[in-house]
């Protein structure tokens, strides 16, 4: 955390605050999508945000506690305020300041569309997966209402979910399937299983459950 803690700027409080001020007023779920976005725009992870966020709520200094008083009852100073933050730190024209600049991409990739799978990104696949310890081999067709369901809400077809669910069954060790696939849908799968798929399934439930805010 301390790496990450590095790229914090005290000026980002406003942004920070913007967010937070924005209707309904208050704690923004950490994987809402206006979270996400606002963590990308400062290359910093949803986690990190949410606890800036909680301690601006909490007043945790001094100096927090001062910011808040000063703008939360004067939305068009903090406007501008942060609309300076963002014209001085580049963000406002993102490619002209990273021009040149190697970003080393870390939660970013997750929330990025998978060439040649469009729509689909990392953070699906890791719902997909989820759903995947909820049913049986049987069960995973795109008819299933479950796997309709997971469709409709990342903004998918249910075959494709079928489609991912089918490779997983693949990757499964405990299946032993002796198939050959030829799929797009294989390496980034295998890369989200083996980041997930080994590991506590309540771990990942409750991770998928987060993630399904940045789809509400």
């Amino acid at each position: 955390m301390a790496g990450i803690s590095s790229l914090w700027q005290d000026d980002y409080w406003l942004l920070v605050m913007q967010l937070y001020m924005r209707k309904p007023v208050g704690l923004k779920r950490m994987y809402s999508r206006q979270m996400v976005d606002l963590s990308i725009e400062l290359h910093l992870p949803p986690s990190f945000i949410y606890e800036k966020m909680f301690d601006l709520r909490n007043g945790a200094t001094p100096f927090l506690s001062s910011l808040m008083q000063r703008y939360k009852d004067n939305p068009r100073r903090l406007r501008a305020d942060a609309a300076k933050v963002r014209s001085m730190m580049g963000f406002s024209c993102a490619s002209a300041f990273y021009d040149g600049v190697e970003v080393k991409e870390t939660f970013e990739k997750d929330f990025s569309q998978i060439p040649h799978c469009e729509p689909l990104t990392p953070v699906a696949l890791i719902l997909v997966l989820d759903l995947y310890f909820r049913l049986t081999p049987i069960t995973m067709v795109a008819s299933t209402p479950e796997v309709e369901e997971l469709a409709r809400l990342i903004g998918v077809k249910a075959r494709v979910v079928e489609d991912v669910l089918n490779v997983y069954q693949i990757l499964d060790p405990y299946l032993n399937r002796q198939e050959f696939m030829v799929t797009p849908l294989l390496q980034p799968c295998q890369q989200i299983w083996q980041r997930y798929g080994n590991g506590s399934i309540e771990q990942l439930a409750a991770l998928a459950a987060q993630l399904r805010d940045y789809y509400a």
